[in-house]
C-alpha cells in the first residue's frame, strides 16, 4: 500500500530564497530516497542533479541562472491559531499607560 509523504525543500537562489512542497508515494515502513527526492523536484519542473546526497541539496539550472535546493528533512510548519490571537487581542487594551 502506497504512502504519501509530503517533501518540503528550499529553493536558494542568490537574490531570494522560497519554501515549496511536493509529494512522493512510499511503501509503506520506506523511507525515502535521494532519487525519490530528485524524482520529485523534477516532476515538480526543476532540472535537478545531485549536489551533495548526504545532505539532499540538488542544484538544478532555470534561464541560464543555477540555483540550489535544499531537501528539508526536519520540516516543521508553524501552526497558528487565527481565531485564538484575535480573541486575544480583544482583551488587549487599544493603548495602555505604563
Amino acid at each position: 500500500m502506497s504512502i504519501q509523504h509530503t517533501v518540503h525543500f528550499k529553493i536558494i537562489r542568490p537574490h531570494e530564497t522560497k519554501t515549496l512542497h511536493g509529494l512522493i508515494f512510499l511503501e509503506e515502513n520506506q523511507h525515502p530516497t535521494v532519487e525519490d527526492y530528485a524524482k520529485c523536484l523534477k516532476l515538480c519542473g526543476h532540472d535537478v542533479v545531485i549536489h551533495d546526497a548526504d545532505k539532499f541539496i540538488f542544484k538544478a539550472e532555470s534561464d541560464g541562472q543555477s540555483y540550489l535546493i535544499d531537501v528539508l528533512e526536519d520540516f516543521e510548519k508553524r501552526v497558528r491559531d487565527l481565531d485564538a490571537e484575535n480573541l486575544s487581542r480583544s482583551f488587549q487594551k487599544p493603548n495602555p499607560s505604563f
